[in-house]
Order: structure tokens, then sequence, then C-alpha cells
């Protein structure tokens, strides 16, 4: 395998999103769970995504496992890899985005590396170092009351510099409008100045497909899926890979049963858990059982066996943020979220153990969790649901041919539910 570009993702909904924009552009994608095993056989691609829960673990293991998936990148000829983090930079000043982003540079030999949370068709834009959710500055977003990391500082240049033993730097719209070599110039002067990571600005698409350019001329780039659209269109154009490419996906349709799992509380899942009752048995499980042992994992698939045969259900964690922090203050942050991702992965294998074959997944660290405990060991990546969201392909998977979707919190339609399962035969 001669792999054009490598990809290491921070967790499972964004390696999706990230796959889902390799695709789009022409790149040939493969996204696996993990660094891959030497015996797991993958299709010729131009891309690998290595999806790591490595976001909220401790900064040290991160950086272990993102070490670890970059040398098997090496190794089957990414020239490139990027680093892909949040778009709306999920970080606490602990990291780990610091951290990882400085072992990762230090390996490459990069002497500075591009950062950018940007991508406009999603609506995250960063002016002047800030970063912008839908308009509004980050730490005015419902970011702010995120459960595990909450941002409450839109000037990523001050975030990152909390997180990193390097200086950071800024490369400005202004410098980014003039042209590609003008960034680069910049680039050099902060080099010369101690600089090792620079926050590039990027306001819209084309924009990206500047930084991406530059980017490639580094070994290391750190970002969200829009720097992702940007490497691949750079490489289109450079002829590394062929434009007509297609998406890795085979036609054969699965059927069988379907369900979703929703753990994410961000506003844009709580309004399409509300949509999905108006088409589908909806379940919302009461956190404090959750908390006090199995049984209500145990009430949901027998409530899930009842129903399943009559058409999809969905079984909901999530709690508004005020629910959220209260739970937590009762019961501590870790130990509560700890304990609702692991109920949401146990009932995920109790459903696929009574024949689901078609899984939906809404919350970052909720997928993390169940694609772990299903053991899937990598996806080809289909059909786009909603922007940043593809229909996934199991490869390799112990139970047999599945399709999934897993979507970030605050990704997809207020029917993105029912939009996914039309999609996924």
């Amino acid at each position: 395998m001669k792999l054009s570009l490598g990809c290491i993702a921070d967790d499972y909904t964004g390696a999706s999103d990230l796959a889902n924009t390799l695709t789009r552009q022409g790149l040939r994608t493969v996204q696996t769970i993990g660094v891959p095993a030497d015996d797991l056989t993958l299709p010729e691609v131009d891309a690998v995504v290595v999806s790591l829960k490595s976001r909220s673990i401790e900064a040290n293991l991160a950086v272990t496992r993102s070490r670890a998936a970059e040398k098997w990148l090496r190794g089957r000829g990414a020239g490139h890899v990027l680093f892909k983090i949040c778009s709306t930079f999920d970080s606490t000043d602990a990291g780990n985005i610091g951290p990882v982003m400085d072992a990762l540079r230090a390996d490459s030999g990069d002497a500075i590396v591009l950062v950018t949370p940007a991508f406009p068709e999603t609506g995250r834009t960063v002016y002047m170092g800030n970063l912008f959710v839908g308009g509004v500055p980050l730490n005015e977003s419902p970011l702010k009351d995120h459960p595990l990391n909450p941002m409450h500082d839109s000037n990523l240049v001050r975030v990152l510099a909390r997180q990193s033993k390097t200086k950071i730097g800024l490369v400005d719209l202004a410098t980014l409008a003039r042209s590609a070599d003008a960034v680069r110039g910049r680039l050099a002067d902060l080099v010369s100045k101690g600089f090792g990571a620079a926050v590039i600005d990027a306001v819209f698409d084309r924009d990206l497909e500047t930084i991406g350019g530059v980017a490639l001329d580094h070994h290391l780039s750190v970002g969200a899926s829009g720097i992702g659209l940007g490497l691949a269109r750079a490489l289109v154009a450079s002829g590394k890979v062929k434009s007509d490419a297609v998406a890795a996906e085979s036609e054969s349709a699965i059927g069988g049963p379907a369900a979703c799992l929703a753990g994410s509380c961000s506003q844009a899942t709580l309004q399409q858990i509300a949509n999905a009752e108006k088409t589908m048995a909806v379940l919302h499980l009461d956190p404090e059982q959750v908390i006090a042992g199995p049984d209500e994992a145990k009430r949901a698939l027998a409530w899930a066996s009842e129903r399943i045969g009559k058409g999809p259900v969905l079984i909901a964690s999530s709690s508004t943020p005020d629910q959220v922090q209260a739970l937590q203050s009762r019961h501590g942050r870790d130990a509560a979220g700890h304990a609702i991702e692991q109920a949401m992965a146990d009932i995920a294998e109790g459903l696929v153990r009574s024949g689901v074959r078609r899984l939906v997944v809404a919350g970052g660290e909720t997928s993390g969790a169940v694609v772990d405990r299903l053991g899937i060991p990598g996806f080809l990546v289909g059909t786009e649901i909603a922007a940043g969201v593809p229909v996934l392909r199991a490869v390799g998977a112990k139970d047999g041919a599945m399709l999934l979707a897993l979507k970030s919190g605050n990704f997809g339609g207020a029917e993105f539910f029912s939009d996914a399962l039309k999609l996924m035969r």
C-alpha cells in the first residue's frame, strides 16, 4: 500500500467526517478503528483515516496512541499526515491537541505546523485567530456548555499556547488572501523567530485550497475536515491521485432491523431526537438508573425487543446542559460520562446480538464506546447522509456485514435519524 495521505483522528465521528470529505474530493478512503492489525486486509486506497478515541483521555496516552498511528501511516508511504481535531477545537488547557501536535511535529521533523479547525461549509470559520461557530464566537456558542470540554475562549492562539510547549503564531486572512507564497513567507518569518506552530485564518472554501497546497510542503498539519478538503484538492491538482476515484462502497443491501442510539447532549441532537419521536419509537434512559447499574440497559433492550420487528427504534441518554451539569455535580464528570458510554455500548452489543445490522449513533464519545464494543476494525466510506456524516460499511466485523452512521453531536439536519435510515438499505 502506498498512501497519498495519512490521517489521525482524535475521535470516531470526526474520523467519519474527514473520511467523507476526502471521498467527496475524489480520494479512495478507508477509516480504521485504531491502528490496524497487520492481518487486516484493506483495499487499494489513496488515504487512510486512523480513528482514535483520544480527545478526552489522559494527554500522555493520547500522545502514545497518536505516535503509533503516525508510525503505521508513514510505514505505508504517507508523506503527509493530518492530525484531525474537532472543528470546535474541543480541548482543555491540559490538552490534548497541544501535546499531540508537539509530539507529532518532533517525529516529523517539521520546523513549523499549520493549524486550523476552519470548515466554512459547516459554519466553522477562523478570523484573526478567533474561531466562529455559525457566525458566533466559540465562547458564546453552545460549545461553552460542552459536558467534557467546555470552550470559554475563542482565540485559538491563546488556547493552543496554553497546551503546547512551542510558541504559537498567526497567519492572518490578509496574508492568506495575497497568495500561497505570502503564506510561505509568513511561516518562514515565524520560524526565524522561534515559533513552532501557526494558527491560520480561513473564511471561504478557497482559503482551504490555499492552505492545503502550502501544508503539503510539510510533513504534518493539524486541523478539522476543512484542511482535509484543502489537502485532497491539492493532491488531485498535483496528479498524485486520480480525480475520478469513487467511494469505496459495495452496492449490496444489508437489510434487517435498524436502530438509533443518541448520547450527545448538543442542541442539534436534542432537536433531532424530538423530531424522531414523530416517526419511530423512542426511549429516554434515566441517567440516575444508568449510573446505578446495568438494569437500565437491560430495560432498554427488553423495550427494543418488543418493537424492533415493527420498525426502527431510538434509545437516547441525551439530556439538556442543566441536567448534565446536575448529574455531574452529584456523581463526578468522569464517572457519569463513563457509566453512560458503557451503558450505550451494552445496548448496542445487545441490539446487534439480536439481529440489528443498521445502526445510527449520535455523539462522538458514544460512537467510540459503541464501535470499540462491537470490535469493528474498519469501514469503507460510502454515501453522504449529511455534511460530514457518511454511510459506513464495516470491514472485518466479527458480526458480519453491517452499516453504521457515526454522527458528531452538532452535525446533521432536524430529520437526521430518518434521513440516515433511508440511505442505509
